[in-house]
């Protein structure tokens, strides 16, 4: 038996399917590169990643974190994974550009051909139907469906198009989260919503019609927080198994580690879906490949790399870096065992640095540890661990008068609600903490418990043989201008000139109970 929710981390947004006896999850990850995470498994418990879709999106000026520049918040969201015909589909929106993107390949290792679809369609879902014909649902309390041309390169002319389904009750989010199939004849749309009634928890619906042109007739088919801070399970991709059992897998939003996804069982009475009246915290599904072995979604990396045939460094796939990088300002071969970083231009806090690298954090807790050379920064720089997220807090090796300096800061959360005052803003980050080290090699520390919503942070230091707290416990808050759950990073940034360097070593990823 395993628990549910299956990955405490967050993977927002899911979409799956089956490929014979292979399941592939899809995931928003907004601004991090690469992006468009798919992952694998074989009992849809257990998860490995697959692929990333791209490794830069446009290579906009916002989406390289120029000056002050940013995609936080926006960025690739909620993409509808497909298979048809020995083809793999993804499509979605990215809230940046304002563009619909399709990514089509006959492998899931790629490569993946990119193309846009005229149009902006919001929490998309395609549909590929036995006539040959293609669709795409999408929208927001008013949901739309629009039928493609055959080579997706915009809407049909004189193809199908009609509002099929409109959100009728007082809400605080209307339908959307799109996703759409034909079983058994019968066309089965899927949304998640927030009404008053609901009393600010997720929902998910679903509406049936016997055909595309006929009327959807649902409303909420799940409503289940887990006993979880009235925290809704809700928007995902439903699937079946090969021996034919289906179950949904949605997500729940989990404070500061981010939206984790949650799996549910469900069955069909008179063409209607019905889910488990709760979602099971432990569940035991039979894999199609028994004893597989699965890569960690997360872990540790010596930086030990070689250039391939094309003379690129590809890193492990749990890394993923904040925004597009900078391929002049880091390496992991120059010298090996080692990624050194360095700064190409002024930032007053983390949140703008190039180059800062990240995994997601885990739950319950989890703690990097990550030994740092600063030798090579200049005044003003700041290099170190962080947790990236709007509220973020961070332990850094700076420079002052050419003495070094071990901080702690972390940004004011201004209060504690999500849906509260949003903005990235360019402040510096509020010093809880500063000590003068000798030497420019310190390793440190970053530790983070996430069980009920504790999502406390802390730093450390090696002194010695001994660690040493640095600064405060401080409560990181989860917030819309970002989107996302927190990270580990590593990173640098210089607030008086450009230039320096630092180099990080040996990182160690543990995840606690």
């Amino acid at each position: 038996m395993k628990n549910n929710p299956i990955i405490w981390a967050d993977y927002p947004d899911p979409d799956i399917i089956r490929v014979e006896d292979t399941y592939y999850m899809i995931s928003t990850t907004m601004h991090f590169m690469p992006g468009c995470v798919i992952l694998r498994s074989f009992d849809l418990i257990h998860w490995e990643v697959a692929t990333h879709v791209y490794d830069i999106l446009d290579g906009t000026p916002e989406q390289r974190l120029e000056g002050e520049k940013h995609i936080y918040g926006k960025g690739m969201w909620a993409a509808s994974l497909r298979y048809h015909e020995g083809k793999f589909y993804v499509c979605f929106v990215a809230n940046d550009t304002h563009k619909t993107y399709l990514y089509t390949a006959t492998d899931i290792n790629g490569p993946w051909r990119k193309q846009y679809i005229e149009g902006f369609y919001h929490d998309s879902s395609l549909l590929f139907d036995d006539d040959g014909r293609i669709y795409i649902i999408y929208g927001n309390n008013e949901i739309y469906l629009t039928e493609l041309k055959k080579d997706f390169s915009g809407p049909k002319p004189g193809g199908l198009h009609r509002l099929i389904v409109k959100e009728k009750q007082e809400f605080y989010l209307g339908y959307e989260g799109a996703h759409l199939y034909k079983i058994n004849g019968k066309y089965y749309a899927f949304f998640i919503h927030i009404t008053k009634a609901s009393g600010g928890r997720r929902t998910q619906a679903c509406f049936v019609a016997d055909s595309l042109e006929g009327e959807f007739v649902g409303g909420d088919v799940f409503n289940d927080d887990m006993g979880y801070h009235n925290s809704g399970v809700a928007q995902g991709g439903i699937v079946n198994t090969p021996n034919g059992k289906w179950y949904a897998v949605l997500f729940q939003d989990h404070g500061a580690v981010g939206r984790i996804p949650v799996i549910v069982p469900l069955h069909f009475e008179n063409d209607f879906p019905v889910f488990q009246k709760r979602a099971p915290h432990f569940i035991e599904i039979t894999s199609t490949r028994p004893g597989y072995k699965y890569k960690s979604l997360v872990g540790d990396d010596d930086f030990i790399y070689e250039l391939d045939e094309s003379g690129q460094v590809h890193l492990k796939d749990f890394w993923q870096w904040n925004h597009t990088p900078d391929p002049r300002l880091w390496s992991v071969t120059e010298k090996p065992g080692t990624y050194r970083i360095k700064s190409g231009k002024l930032s007053t806090n983390v949140v703008y640095a190039v180059n800062t690298l990240t995994q997601r954090a885990m739950g319950p807790a989890s703690e990097a540890i990550v030994t740092l050379d600063g030798k090579g920064l200049r005044n003003g720089d700041y290099a170190g661990l962080c947790f990236l997220i709007s509220t973020y807090a961070l332990i850094a090796l700076t420079k002052e008068n050419d003495q070094y300096y071990l901080v702690m800061l972390a940004r004011d959360a201004y209060d504690k609600n999500m849906f509260g005052k949003n903005e990235i803003d360019t402040k510096a980050g509020k010093e809880y903490a500063r000590i003068p080290v000798e030497g420019s090699r310190i390793t440190l520390k970053a530790y983070g418990n996430f069980v009920d919503n504790a999502d406390e942070c802390e730093f450390y230091y090696l002194n010695g043989s001994q660690w040493s707290k640095l600064g405060v416990t401080y409560k990181m808050v989860y917030k819309l201008d970002m989107f996302v759950g927190c990270r580990f990073g590593l990173f640098l940034f210089s607030t008086k000139e450009i230039g320096g360097t630092a180099e990080f070593s040996r990182f160690r990823y543990n995840i606690l109970e």
